[in-house]
């Protein structure tokens, strides 16, 4: 039985926020005005929210429950045009602080000096004597 009673006593307050909510989120209401639709809903737990969704929740007119309205974005990084214009505007800001920072970079560092040219060792050949080999050319192998 108390099981039972917690059920319905949740169920009781979906149906009041849901009411709640229908309530002050619609444009117009029938029979009362507003206020006094919240102090129903609020002022009688069951029977106040199935008062208003039968008889204080506007009727859609015809057509108007079937089609909807082009919403606007609802926050600023859902409007492409809003993340468009703040790629562009931050890839300018990064591009300046960057160019900014190898200007100083440049005015705080001397010019390398350049490194003098070191001749490139030639391709070692086969027969060519190597650092610490002084044997010489190897001799071809026999076959026995």
């Amino acid at each position: 039985m108390v099981r039972l009673f917690v059920f319905l006593a949740a169920a009781q307050l979906v149906l009041v926020v849901l009411a709640l909510i229908s309530c002050l989120a619609a444009d117009r209401v029938r029979a009362m005005p507003r206020v006094l639709w919240v102090l129903v809903i609020l002022l009688l737990p069951l029977l106040g929210p199935l008062a208003y969704f039968l008889w204080g929740r506007p009727l859609p007119t015809s057509g108007e429950g079937l089609v909807r309205r082009p919403r606007r974005p609802a926050s600023p990084d859902d409007d492409p045009d809003f993340l468009r214009s703040m790629d562009t505007e931050q890839s300018r800001r990064d591009r300046e602080i960057l160019a900014q920072w190898e200007a100083e970079l440049r005015a705080r560092e001397p010019e390398p000096e350049p490194e003098p040219e070191r001749p490139e060792p030639g391709p070692r050949g086969r027969d060519e004597v190597r650092d610490g080999d002084e044997k010489g050319p190897r001799p071809p192998a026999s076959g026995v």
